[in-house]
């Protein structure tokens, strides 16, 4: 059996950035409940050289509209950067989901050796085949910064486990 780059793609990122949405929800309502400053949370980091919890949600959903925008060839929704509660992170994570959804299975699949140059914001540039992009840049990213995000909540008290970060999987 065949994984598609879209099955590999747009399903996964909807399943994480729900769940991710989800965790925020009670990340909000532990904050109030302990009348902890929603500041204090949406600003931890593990490390002082780790992004904040803001940043890891902002990265999240920059790799999920990238993995399926950038081989689609699509410009990407620009979703901000000036998040500061969690209801700001949930609605920039609906907007995340809502391009991924939009994106066809047709758009994505069968560009697997379509080149890819990123161009960053310090002048740097990468290339990449689309299927490289997806599988060795965004995915990781993409798990990576969830992953995280879900860490610093979890050490700050916040009452989340595995079932918490893997969601619930999608049909697209």
């Amino acid at each position: 059996m065949t994984v598609s780059m879209y099955q590999a793609s747009a399903p996964i990122f909807v399943q994480f950035l729900t769940a991710l949405s989800d965790i925020l929800g009670k990340a909000a309502a532990h904050a109030e409940a302990k009348k902890i400053d929603p500041h204090f949370l949406l600003n931890m980091r593990i490390a002082p050289d780790m992004y904040t919890l803001t940043q890891q949600v902002q990265q999240a959903t920059n790799h999920a509209i990238s993995g399926v925008g950038r081989p689609a060839g699509l410009e990407l929704p620009d979703l901000g950067k000036g998040e500061n509660s969690f209801g700001e992170l949930q609605e920039r994570i609906a907007k995340a989901i809502a391009f991924v959804k939009s994106v066809k299975p047709e758009q994505v699949d069968g560009t697997e050796s379509k080149e890819i140059t990123i161009k960053f914001p310090n002048g740097a540039e990468r290339h990449f085949t689309a299927q490289a992009l997806l599988l060795n840049f965004c995915l990781p990213n993409f798990y990576f910064h969830s992953a995280t995000a879900y860490g610093i909540l979890r050490h700050c008290g916040v009452e989340v486990g595995k079932r918490d970060f893997m969601g619930t999987p999608v049909q697209l």
